[in-house]
């Protein structure tokens, strides 16, 4: 009997002990309602305070979701068509999940305006009335934000602040005059930190009512920088934190050396424009063979007098540079992100770097 009693004292101790020392490790009390089967990044800190949330949050994206794939040739950034009602130029959006190639041999689930990465450029005049379409084709609420302009409220995007939040299978639609002119963009205001992370963002291009008033080039580029946390076959949305730490990055839903290559000619010049589409991470953008022009910060034009020469500059999530390179030698000449593991692919280097490169071919 005292054995007996001994062991069914140890028993209920190692019990007791199986049972309260998970709940101090991790949230016992969410249900697999909860979390939906969501799976998680290697690495994520969790503790018994973690919300459902939070799971959903920075948990892969579903590849039962994709509706559609696409090899390394696709491109993203195509200008966006629109039609005309009634004096007001109206463009189509549609967010959705895709498989996308970002390498040979890397794809990544993401979620994609109009089946690209970056989103579809919206090419539009100082002056236009514009409408544009919302229609959620994702499994998760959203909203778009058209970042820097000046517009009524109710046409900002904060979900639950502007506008309730735009539902799957739901349409919304954003209308305003372009009052500014310059380099711009949009992405999502409903859990920005999740879908804007996973491909929701595209530039918004505005010319001036003025053509006097645009600083010319010879050629003219945008660059959209996007970090990406793959692992095993799933995509993450990559972010500042544990877990969530990025292992690919792109310039235009590519990373080097799929990266495009722009074709100049001594003496001609280019104008970059670097779009801080990226979420979590500052990236110092940095061009060979001379120093380039500041022309525009932010969509505004820097008076003549103001500008100045840099070889870098710190591009930022939100921010953006409009700069003016001039070809002075013949060669190839890099544009690249100065962090050197920004310009890996999962810290490898292929062909003499990754991520974040694109090279200038001056002939």
């Amino acid at each position: 009997a005292p054995q007996v009693a001994a062991i069914g004292m140890a028993s209920l101790v190692a019990l007791a002990i199986g049972m309260i020392a998970p709940a101090n490790w991790l949230n016992l009390t969410l249900s697999a309602r909860d979390v939906g089967g969501v799976i998680m990044p290697q690495g994520m800190i969790m503790d018994r305070d973690t919300p459902a949330d939070t799971m959903r949050d920075m948990a892969a994206a579903d590849p039962r979701l994709v509706t559609a794939s696409y090899d390394l040739a696709a491109k993203g950034d195509r200008e966006l068509p629109f039609r005309m009602e009634s004096g007001v130029k109206v463009f189509e959006l549609r967010p959705s999940v895709i498989r996308w190639h970002i390498l040979p041999d890397i794809t990544v689930e993401a979620y994609a305006y109009n089946d690209q990465i970056p989103g579809p450029r919206i090419h539009i005049r100082q002056g236009d009335r514009v409408r544009i379409n919302v229609t959620n084709g994702l499994p998760e609420e959203t909203t778009v934000h058209w970042h820097g302009l000046i517009l009524a409220n109710q046409m900002d995007g904060p979900a639950g602040i502007t506008q309730p939040p735009i539902e799957p299978g739901e349409t919304y639609s954003y209308e305003f005059t372009a009052t500014q002119h310059g380099t711009y963009f949009y992405h999502p205001h409903a859990k920005p930190d999740r879908t804007q992370a996973l491909g929701l963002y595209g530039a918004l291009i505005i010319d001036p009512a003025d053509p006097a008033d645009e600083v010319a080039a010879d050629h003219d580029y945008v660059i959209e920088l996007q970090e990406w946390l793959v692992r095993e076959g799933l995509t993450y949305p990559s972010m500042p934190m544990d877990g969530g730490m990025p292992n690919f990055f792109t310039i235009n839903g590519k990373a080097y050396p799929s990266t495009e290559t722009i074709r100049m000619k001594v003496g001609e010049t280019l104008k970059v424009r670097f779009i801080g589409t990226n979420n979590g991470f500052i990236h110092p953008m940095h061009i060979h063979g001379g120093p380039f022009e500041v022309v525009a910060r932010d969509g505004e034009t820097i008076s003549p007098s103001a500008r100045f020469l840099a070889d870098t500059v710190n591009v930022g999530p939100g921010q953006r540079y409009d700069v003016v390179w001039t070809a002075r030698r013949l060669g190839k000449w890099l544009i690249h992100c100065h962090i050197p593991h920004h310009t890996t692919n999962n810290n490898a280097e292929v062909k003499g770097g990754g991520g974040l490169m694109v090279v200038i071919d001056v002939t």
